[in-house]
């Protein structure tokens, strides 16, 4: 069944219906924003008849429903119970740069290329427009408020359009006399009929251009599904205001009187407090996006269905599945926001707790948010019984398996499912270990590429190393307590760079993680570019540190770091030998083995 029709229809049949309210806005469309420049090119482009793109509506009355709007500038024309037939989709910069020019008495509220605010209205010089028609910019005209042009500081008028009047004399036709001109003609005749031949010329050429423009309309069918709404408008909106889920859902619920965005982002006016803010009181929660919160409210909501379909006694096929998809967020009802917001709010919360106690404690050392999700809409499922040992330890290794795996970048709409389910599922049922942690591995040579300090696997294998308590090189303090006090950090080469290039060592084998490690901006410069031999030794006669060798020897060692062969400055069994002490972190972390490269 097609879900849209294409046509044209007359620009003067849209904006009357506009401004009659049949034609409106859904609720989620950002404001009108075009300066005179675009109102001036569009003008022009009409009255010479030239394609000015396609215009999207959507049908109104079907089962999406949205809080709509008037189009700026008619507010005051319509009841505010007046219910539109169809929604603007696309093309609403147009529709409304063109409603206020051509349909409205009042001045147009626009704005200069520099952003000043003005008020403006429009006319077409008639003499001009005759002499050059295909030069409409010099017979486009603009004048402020008052209908004037002053010069000298607004102290002299140049030119005085102020009433209909002088408006005939001059010539000068105002742009909002386009759709019915009787009253002005009628004027005209009265005050300079030798000027109506005139007169009718430029209504031939200018004039009718505007009455016998005809607008390409994509009507979309009231049965479009909210989600194909969401896409469609994305598709056409490319350079305006990227239209998320949130934004959607919100014009949605707002057809309900529930005020979503009030919810989330508070309100002062209306004394809301905000969810958004309560969330960001926790460092780690801070940057959480609304559409990652509805998706764990659509992940347990789905699961409500699927297992009330399943005591119903619905087959596999007729048994709605568990999901974290765009569809089914779109679909997420408003009695299940109502029904489940707050235990999200506190998953989320105590989602943070897990991290922290594994050793996670801001946002930028955070791996993967998108792994938040699940884990936030599990904990709002079991509440503190995620502190139990043995559920503890399920969620621990699930959360390293997806990091160390790499499993949670790109798509993740069906794992993020898979394992909110699995996972409350593996909680009752030892055997039933998620998939996340059986599609895990973790390649040894990965570590050879591992270069970035934004890639998860990097951030978490940091993290291992960190959470076995390393310690500075200079400060007497670990790693996260200099963190936690704000101490200037660095990711440091452990054979400096410099060395490395002097040995000839290439830089994909001396960037990677196995030769990195976080210390104090302190102890970095304090490295420069020698070898380990001399730089440890250095270090361990500052006055401020004063280390014997046994002592620098274990801070070493907390980096996971052989200390012998640092000090030998034997580069390549350093690397050989760090790469089987992260292998032994990562899996103690997954609870399973990596595969050893073979011997040569």
């Amino acid at each position: 069944m097609s879900t849209f029709d294409s046509t044209k229809a007359p620009l003067i049949d849209l904006l009357k219906n506009i401004t009659s309210g049949k034609i409106q806005l859904p609720d989620f469309q950002r404001g009108w924003v075009w300066d005179d420049d675009h109102i001036r090119d569009l003008l022009i482009s009409v009255a010479r008849s030239f394609p000015i793109g396609a215009v999207m509506l959507l049908e109104n009355g079907g089962e999406v429903r949205f809080e709509t709007r008037p189009v700026e500038g008619v507010e005051t024309l319509i009841d505010n119970d007046t219910k539109p037939d169809r929604l603007i989709l696309d093309g609403q910069q147009r529709l409304t740069t063109l409603t206020q020019t051509l349909a409205l008495t009042t001045p147009v509220q626009t704005r200069t290329a520099k952003g000043k605010n003005i008020q403006r209205y429009y006319y077409f010089d008639i003499q001009a427009a005759l002499e050059n028609p295909g030069n409409l910019e010099e017979a486009l005209k603009t004048v402020d408020e008052n209908r004037q042009v002053r010069t000298n500081f607004g102290r002299d008028v140049e030119l005085d359009l102020s009433t209909t009047e002088l408006e005939c004399e001059q010539l000068y036709f105002p742009c909002n006399q386009i759709i019915n001109s009787d009253r002005w003609e009628t004027t005209l005749m009265d005050v300079a009929p030798t000027l109506m031949k005139t007169y009718m010329d430029f209504r031939k050429v200018i004039i009718n251009a505007f009455r016998n423009y005809q607008l390409p309309i994509i009507e979309l069918n009231k049965e479009t599904s909210k989600e194909a709404v969401c896409l469609v408008f994305e598709k056409v909106n490319t350079g305006g205001v990227q239209l998320s889920v949130f934004e959607l859902i919100t014009a949605s619920y707002a057809a309900d009187k529930y005020n979503l965005r009030d919810d989330w982002f508070g309100s002062d006016i209306r004394k809301v407090s905000s969810r958004k803010e309560r969330l960001e009181q926790d460092p780690l929660l801070q940057g959480t996006q609304a559409t990652e919160f509805l998706q764990a409210v659509t992940l347990i909501h789905t699961h409500e269905q699927k297992k009330a379909d399943q005591a119903s006694g619905k087959t596999n096929k007729q048994v709605r599945p568990v999901s974290a998809k765009r569809g089914d967020v779109l679909l997420l009802p408003l009695n299940a926001w109502k029904q489940w917001a707050d235990k999200v709010e506190e998953g989320f919360k105590l989602a943070g707790r897990f991290l922290r106690k594994e050793c996670i404690y801001h946002r930028r050392e955070l791996p993967y948010s998108t792994q938040v999700i699940p884990l936030a809409a599990v904990m709002a499922r079991i509440g503190n019984h995620w502190l139990e040992p043995r559920i503890y330890d399920k969620l621990a290794r699930w959360y390293w398996c997806g990091v160390l795996g790499e499993l949670y970048g790109g798509a993740v709409d069906t794992r993020i499912a898979n394992d909110y389910e699995e996972l409350l599922q593996w909680f009752d049922d030892d055997e039933t270990v998620p998939r996340t942690i059986r599609d895990a591995s973790f390649q040894p040579e990965r570590l050879d590429t591992l270069r970035s300090r934004l890639s998860a696997a990097y951030k978490g294998i940091n993290v291992l190393v960190l959470r076995k308590g390393a310690k500075d090189w200079f400060w007497k303090a670990s790693i996260h307590e200099l963190d936690a006090g704000e101490m200037a950090l660095d990711i440091h080469h452990i054979f400096p760079k410099a060395w490395c290039i002097a040995q000839g060592i290439k830089r994909d084998v001396y960037d990677s993680i196995l030769n990195k490690t976080p210390i104090s901006y302190k102890a970095n410069r304090k490295i420069g570019g020698d070898a380990p031999s001399k730089y440890l030794r250095r270090i361990q006669n500052e006055p401020q540190v004063q280390l014997s060798d046994r002592e620098m020897d274990k801070l070493l060692e907390s980096h996971a770091l052989s200390a012998e062969l640092l000090r030998n400055d034997s580069f390549d069994k350093f690397l050989e030998d760090r790469r089987r002490r992260l292998l032994e972190v990562i899996e103690q972390a997954m609870q399973k083995k990596v595969v050893r490269m073979q011997e040569p």
